[in-house]
C-alpha cells in the first residue's frame, strides 16, 4: 500500500477510535476487518476503504 502525504489539520483516527464511533457504527465488523491497529486513518480514508471492500467480488 502506498503512503499518502498526510495533510494538515485533517483528523486522523486510530482503529480502535474508529470502531467506538457512532459514524461507523453499522460498519463495525468491516474496520474490523479491514483496517490495522497500528496506523491512523482520517474519514475520508476509512470511507474510501469501506466502499471499496463492499463493491470487491465474492471469492
Amino acid at each position: 500500500m502506498a503512503i499518502k502525504k498526510i495533510e494538515e489539520n485533517v483528523p486522523m483516527f486510530t482503529k480502535e477510535q474508529l470502531l467506538s464511533s457512532k459514524r461507523y457504527n453499522d460498519k463495525k465488523d468491516i474496520i474490523s476487518a479491514i483496517l490495522h491497529d497500528e496506523r491512523l486513518y482520517s474519514r475520508e480514508e476509512v470511507d474510501a476503504l469501506i466502499e471499496k471492500f463492499m463493491k470487491g467480488k465474492v471469492k
